[in-house]
């Protein structure tokens, strides 16, 4: 029960918040060492063939970018990225499309994990151990069911402040904002 909740939480700040923000080229504002390093995986629904957003922590070694699968197998996008394994990217500071697959290397898979749970901020010690300095047998015991997965990048893709992008609307709100604000303070100064 707690379970479900805690997807459908997810889901909800994800979609009308996380999504959004990434969006509109936002995500630098929100990515820290505090509340986590988040990107935007954009896959390919693998039933409705739909454009699909999932917001997660990740890391980058080696000239890749991982990142794990944190309600295990059953996550939506990993089964959609099985499916569909080209993904696109929307990271705080560029987008770049990849192709993503699963880590099998115990060695490879371990040290990546452990540095998306550095990178996830305080969210990273929701598994229960501290990532930082829990030996590696904890890490491995803990995170048995979370698939890692490991996306090289295949190419750069436009940004949200490039064509198509969504950044103009924040400009939008700036010029309007002032002209609101003056038309509210007229309205309570004639009355």
């Amino acid at each position: 029960m707690a379970y479900d909740t805690e997807r459908q939480v997810f889901r909800y700040v994800n979609r009308y918040f996380m999504v959004p923000v990434f969006r509109l080229g936002l995500g630098s504002l929100i990515a820290n060492p505090f509340s986590g390093y988040i990107m935007v995986m954009k896959t390919i629904g693998h039933k409705t063939g739909k454009v699909r957003y999932a917001p997660m922590n990740y890391a980058i070694q080696n000239g890749n970018v991982y990142c794990t699968a944190s309600f295990g197998p059953t996550t939506h996008w990993y089964r959609n990225l099985l499916a569909t394994p080209r993904v696109e990217l929307l990271m705080p500071g560029s987008s770049l499309t990849g192709i993503a697959e699963e880590v099998t290397d115990p060695d490879e898979r371990l040290h990546a994990l452990r540095q998306i749970l550095k990178n996830a901020g305080f969210p990273g010690f929701m598994m229960g151990f501290n990532p930082f300095i829990a030996p590696d047998h904890v890490v491995i015991e803990k995170c048995a069911r979370l698939p890692v997965i490991r996306i090289r990048p295949a190419g750069v893709r436009s940004g949200p402040a490039d064509p198509g992008g969504w950044l103009w609307l924040i400009w939008i709100g700036v010029g309007i904002l002032p002209l609101l604000m003056r038309r509210i303070g007229n309205k309570r100064n004639c009355c």
